[in-house]
């Protein structure tokens, strides 16, 4: 296999980051310095920094997220991040994209860099579904401009669905599935109708959700999950 796969199957980063090392001259195959796009078999001695490399079992967990916490594996400003929600027995261990500090909900932790990278990447369009909830009253024509895509910030965000769940004078919640995840988008997007989001939380990505699971709290994927998460 590549070498960039070996690393992102090991664990390591994902394959445009392996790619990164490869290229900085940080990986070695058997001694020797790799190259971009070198074919390995898995019983060669790789290293990273001069640390030996081996593809162990990955691990694949849902974890619901709480508000108060980053999408990171550490944090420069001492704010808490969502590895200290996870267990200190698993290995090198990232989430799967991003919620902000003040949303919550659904979040794939993995040490597997190539489904993260498959998750994540824009031209995979993998449907994600949020919860959100705004302060006082809106209707579906209002909703428009967000299904058919709408400007902030110098661009135009992909067209999305949309749809109020539950209203009356002092908020009204709305799902809306996006296949995008630019930084605080979806707060971005109601802000430019006029609209303040209050709450948001991911309930889904395709068809995994929440179902049963507390904040903070955590469980793992079941092989069918993960197979499934692949083939989105």
């Amino acid at each position: 296999m590549r070498i960039n796969k070996f690393l992102a199957q090991a664990g390591v980063a994902s394959r445009r980051e392996c790619d990164n090392l490869i290229a900085s001259g940080k990986v070695a195959v058997n001694g020797v310095t790799a190259t971009l796009g070198q074919e390995i078999s898995v019983d060669e001695d790789v290293t990273v920094n001069g640390n030996k490399v081996v593809i162990k079992k990955n691990e694949y967990y849902l974890l619901n997220k709480p508000k108060g916490y980053i999408c990171s594996v550490s944090d420069d400003k001492g704010r808490k991040t969502v590895m200290e929600l996870m267990p200190q027995s698993v290995g090198r261990i990232y989430p799967v994209g991003r919620l902000d500090y003040d949303s919550e909900g659904l979040l794939i932790m993995t040490t597997d860099g190539e489904l993260a990278q498959k998750l994540t990447h824009p031209s995979n369009e993998v449907p994600k579904t949020y919860l959100v909830k705004i302060e006082g009253t809106i209707n579906e024509q209002d909703l428009n401009p967000i299904r058919s895509g709408i400007e902030i910030e110098g661009y135009k965000t992909k067209k999305c669905k949309a749809h109020i769940v539950e209203t009356n004078k002092a908020y009204t919640k709305i799902h809306i599935t996006i296949t995008e995840g630019k930084n605080r988008e979806i707060r971005k997007m109601f802000a430019a109708i006029g609209k303040e989001v209050s709450l948001l939380k991911r309930i889904k990505i395709g068809e995994i959700t929440l179902r049963g699971l507390d904040r903070g709290a955590y469980r793992k994927l079941s092989a069918q999950e993960v197979a499934y998460l692949n083939s989105l």
